[in-house]
């Protein structure tokens, strides 16, 4: 039987990566820090070690991938604000920590999930390759996810035994989403339906159901003759106006009304700024970042010719079919 450790297994991409293997008869050590949402999962057949990968020593780590085939490293911070402190140890220090772990117990495969937000620099942009590079990193998120991918890099160069590959998966919806959705919900209910976006919504971008990662990932552990260190962009291969995957969710299949009102760039990032700057003395996120009103404002679609030559890859899950995936989670869970 395959064996496979997923980190972050407590909340988003992991959580799901828990039930998809599960349902394929896998093996599954989960790690995470949320003890409740580990006895959960212990309960769904998986084994749980609660674990901070950041302070993982070699012995630790070797004990936690003991007879793993595959490691599948889902876990980071991810937020478009906060200390550099904490950005580096959850994306940097920790998935060195866990490289050096899964090569010296010779674990076969090594999948990193990174992100695109690497590629973002405030333009529009368009079938983005693997290649492509901002001018700059549009925050701690984004820098320290590039770090850990040198990190992967550096790894895949210096140890043949483990495969390493890397994804970068674009605006991942489904269930068990805490950031994306619970965001626009928290927006919906305190203004009333009012959801103020930059261009009216009107930014087109590439959006991924979970499940999609989820194939990406286990076509990245099975594949035969790969490319240590190859990295690959996934998503739906269907680009959308985010308002148009907003209304499709919030009103035709949860039937709450949404009212988006047209936000000038210019005054959005302006206001944005002004909340950076309140938040560097409170040191309270802030409601609005300059990032996330760029990502709202900006087109960004990735070109997956890449992974689908390499892996076969192609989305199992339309958009539509996600959407309505994700209502019926919603319902189901609040």
């Amino acid at each position: 039987m395959m064996k496979v450790l997923v980190t972050g297994a407590t909340s988003g991409l992991g959580r799901n990566a828990v039930d998809f293997l599960l349902a394929k008869g896998v093996s599954v050590v989960a790690t995470g820090r949320n003890l409740a949402a580990g006895r959960e999962i212990e309960r769904c057949g998986a084994k749980f070690v609660p674990c901070d990968l950041s302070a993982l020593d070699l012995k630790t780590g070797m004990a936690l991938v003991y007879g793993v085939d595959a490691v599948w490293h889902c876990a980071a911070l991810s937020a478009p604000w906060g200390r550099a402190a904490d950005f580096i140890a959850c994306n940097v220090t920790a998935t060195e920590n866990l490289l050096a772990a899964a090569v010296a117990a010779g674990v076969s495969r090594f999948v990193h999930v990174s992100t695109p937000a690497i590629y973002f620099d405030f333009r529009h942009l368009y079938d983005v390759p693997e290649t492509f590079r901002a001018r700059h990193h549009v925050n701690a998120y984004a820098a320290t996810k590039a770090r850990s991918e040198e990190a992967v890099l550096a790894s895949a160069a210096a140890n043949h035994g483990t495969l390493h590959v890397m994804l970068r998966p674009r605006a991942i919806f489904g269930p068990h989403d805490a950031a994306l959705i619970p965001r626009v919900q928290r927006v919906l209910a305190e203004r009333g339906g009012r959801l103020p976006l930059p261009r009216a919504g009107r930014a087109v971008i590439d959006v991924t159901y979970v499940e999609n990662v989820l194939h990406a990932m286990w076509l990245a552990s099975t594949v035969p003759n790969l490319e240590s260190g190859s990295v690959f962009n996934i998503t739906n291969g269907d680009p959308r106006e985010i308002g148009s995957v907003l209304k499709t969710l919030f009103t035709g299949y949860l039937g709450l009304a949404v009212d988006i009102r047209p936000v000038p760039y210019w005054a959005a990032a302006c206001a944005a700024g002004m909340m950076e700057a309140i938040s560097l003395i409170t040191r309270r996120e802030p409601a609005l970042t300059r990032y996330s009103v760029g990502a709202l404002s900006f087109d960004m679609t990735l070109d997956i010719s890449k992974v689908r030559k390499a892996l076969g890859y192609a989305p199992v899950v339309g958009i539509e079919e996600g959407i309505a995936r994700t209502a019926e989670w919603m319902r189901c869970h609040g």
